[in-house]
């Protein structure tokens, strides 16, 4: 027993685990505490926020095919080390920086008329946005890639493996801005900068260690098939027109070359090609995503993007408004990670019961279920909407009366811990009624009750949905390709959550805060519509058919009944 004990912790997939949470808890600390920074550095304005997250959007967008090409054209233990060094090398060097800035911000506002801070956080958000990129390397060399490679070809071992790597990220994503805030609040944000760095430097070492240890006990990690030339891609890639689809579930792909790459003769070429060659590769990336068997699967992933209706800056601002605390928040946002986990759960269970398409069918339908509470908020009473106020209302008066635009107020320690951005929709961190000569009438909650119940909710279906869509960009996209594939859906994810963030900048205001939750609902609604028109092409007549597999059945095997083609 002891010996069984031992063996796990010292097997790849133990390993391959304990490197995600550092890595996780690494990431999750840098992107809490660089908002935060980039706040409190720029006169508790969001200005330099706000471009950070236009810049890191507008990255992933445009060079999301490029990353993944070269995931695909490179040998997976030096993708994962050197994504992995200028990861942790840039947030080690964001946050010397940062620290400098803090340290010095009076000197450098009088050098060269404030110039030489301007260049300060040009130079910050540019090495931030290097971090994130690598960070997406990162993400789908290890959890699209390597992940495949050690569960083998157990089907069942996987589906395992992907919950796992969810749950360690729904736990993370709660105690890692929890912990970062704590040594902000009761320290600085210079010994917060410190210690993010210091945590980077050693977590990089550790994480080293651990990608080599896994390398060396998964032998087939250093076999990896060779790019596919265009022609072969055609066959290989099953195009809508066409009738030759895998089976569900799908059994993971065997490639060709299983040897290893084989060395080719490099062709001279001149420079107009090598400057086309970028461009040139981003259009196959999306071309080659559209003609994959699971396209529609994906793009109903990317559509749940597009939503308000998610614990980030805009829904914990709207709440806030309605009279919900900081701590309420906190309390909220523990609630949405056990549900999340919970999601988790259902996930490994239905894939078992059901088979991984019926999963996704499902998990949509029971968000969506939960999502109508959101919906009917929207009507209850408290519910702020208002479709007859201008959202540039407050904007325009303060214009005309040449009256400074809102800035926010320093951050609350307890509105930094519970959501980790302050209030984007009233330019405040307090609540908008918080004025004690108003004496306003309490707000109802029922409204907003109802909206948080259905967020929560929501996340039992959300992540079952996502852990559906991404066991099938497993185990349907060919080795070869699988770096640029979910290269272009981590694309086609930011391509949505921007176009999120400019329908929140053309509504701004709590009055329209309804309409956007409707908007969002409807979004989802769309994604999961597409998804099932994935599964009745893949299922056909057995869609609505569950069967029960067979106790005495290999744990890799398909439920029987299931032969029909994805």
């Amino acid at each position: 027993r002891l010996g069984s004990v031992i063996a796990y912790f010292t097997s790849a997939k133990f390993l391959l685990y304990l490197g995600h949470a550092l890595s996780t808890w690494g990431d999750r600390m840098w992107h809490f505490a660089v908002s935060v920074f980039l706040v409190e550095l720029y006169g508790n304005s969001l200005l330099l926020t706000a471009v950070y997250g236009l810049v890191v959007a507008g990255s992933v967008l445009l060079l999301g095919a490029l990353i993944g090409d070269w995931v695909d054209k490179n040998s997976r233990l030096k993708v994962a080390q050197t994504s992995l060094i200028v990861q942790n090398s840039s947030v080690i060097l964001c946050g010397v920086i940062l620290m400098i800035i803090f340290l010095f911000k009076t000197q450098l506002l009088t050098l060269y008329h404030g110039w030489l801070l301007t260049l300060c956080y040009i130079l910050v958000i540019t090495i931030a946005n290097i971090a994130n990129l690598a960070s997406t390397a990162t993400a789908i060399t290890i959890q699209r890639d390597w992940i495949v490679v050690v569960a083998g070809e157990d089907r069942s071992k996987l589906a395992d493996m992907n919950a796992t790597i969810r749950r360690i990220d729904q736990l993370t994503n709660i105690l890692a801005p929890m912990a970062v805030g704590q040594i902000m609040t009761f320290g600085s944000p210079m010994i917060g900068c410190g210690f993010i760095s210091g945590w980077n430097l050693m977590s990089m070492c550790v994480e080293y260690l651990l990608l080599w240890k896994v390398y060396q006990k998964t032998p087939t990690l250093a076999r990896k098939s060779a790019k596919v030339e265009a022609s072969e891609l055609k066959q290989l890639n099953v195009t809508k027109e066409g009738d030759t689809k895998p089976a569900e579930g799908v059994q993971l792909i065997i490639e060709k070359d299983v040897s290893g790459f084989e060395p080719q003769q490099e062709k001279e070429v001149g420079c107009a090609a090598r400057i086309a060659e970028p461009f040139i590769t981003f259009r196959d990336g999306w071309v080659a995503y559209y003609n994959q068997p699971v396209f529609l699967a994906g793009m109903g992933l990317a559509f749940l993007y597009m939503t308000v209706l998610g614990f980030d800056c805009i829904t914990t601002g709207y709440a806030y408004t309605q009279g919900l605390s900081g701590s309420v928040l906190s309390l909220l946002m523990g609630a949405s990670a056990v549900t999340g986990i919970m999601g988790t759960v259902a996930f490994t269970w239905l894939r078992r019961k059901c088979g991984l398409v019926r999963t996704g069918l499902i998990s949509g339908v029971a968000q969506l279920a939960c999502l109508i509470l959101c919906a009917i908020s929207v009507f209850m009473p408290g519910s702020p909407m208002d479709l007859t106020v201008s959202p540039f209302a407050d904007i325009s008066a303060r214009l005309f009366e040449n009256e400074p635009l809102p800035t926010i107020a320093s951050p609350e320690p307890e509105m930094i811990l519970a959501t980790g951005m302050p209030n984007l929709l009233n330019g405040s961190i307090a609540p908008a009624n918080s004025d004690p000569e108003m004496s306003p009438e309490p707000v109802p909650l029922i409204s907003v009750s109802l909206l948080f119940a259905g967020v929560i909710a929501a996340r039992v279906g959300l992540w079952s949905f996502d852990l559906t869509v991404t066991q099938l960009l497993q185990e349907n996209v060919i080795e070869s390709e699988r770096g640029i594939i979910n290269g272009v859906q981590n694309s086609m994810n930011y391509l949505l959550d921007l176009l999120h963030f400019i329908m929140v900048i053309l509504a701004p205001n709590p009055e329209a805060f309804g309409l956007l939750v409707l908007i969002s609902v409807s979004f989802v609604a769309m994604g999961h519509i597409m998804y099932f028109r994935f599964a009745q092409k893949s299922l056909g007549k057995q869609l609505f058919v569950c069967h029960t597999p067979d106790p005495k059945a290999a744990p890799d095997s398909s439920p029987p009944g299931n032969t029909s083609t994805v």
